[in-house]
């Protein structure tokens, strides 16, 4: 069951955004299995994120873009793709970190995370493994900087 932001009243079953993004990764998990060489594949995966990232409105679009070059710098190793229809950087076909469009999923803010790939400390049995983002300073950036190093060692 969701709730709904602008009733603020229970709905049953999925939202629109929440059947968008089931439909959305049953095509992306149709589009990996499908064969072709790694390279063409990382490049689609590119492509389709940052054709993604362009569709988006202001400010999502301009924070999604920063956060790309933050963690494309980070960790170069990971590769950029879609994770139901959103943008994401994987190790090994795996999102290891993820951006959540606050106004795609009509939610009150954007969100960037980590999956259970990542390596965070995972000491004293609690640990933040996503963050709220209404806008990317540059302290935020040095921080998602930082954890991304951290999530990919």
């Amino acid at each position: 069951m969701s709730t709904s932001q602008e009733t603020g009243t229970a709905t049953r079953g999925f939202s629109k955004e929440e059947r968008a993004a089931m439909k959305a990764r049953a095509v992306e998990i149709k589009a990996e299995s499908r064969g072709g060489s790694r390279s063409k594949k990382a490049a689609a995966d590119e492509a389709a994120m940052l054709k993604k990232i362009a569709e988006m409105a202001s400010p999502d679009r301009e924070i999604a873009e920063r956060l790309h070059g933050v963690v494309t710098a980070a960790a170069p190793e990971l590769a950029p793709k879609l994770w139901y229809g959103q943008p994401a950087w994987a190790r090994a076909g795996k999102p290891l970190c993820f951006f959540r469009s606050g106004q795609v999923d009509k939610e009150r803010y954007s969100t960037f995370g980590f999956s259970t790939e990542a390596n965070l400390d995972d000491d004293g049995g609690l640990w933040a493994t996503s963050f709220a983002l209404t806008e990317l300073t540059e302290a935020g950036e040095k921080r998602i900087a930082e954890l991304v190093a951290k999530a990919v060692s």
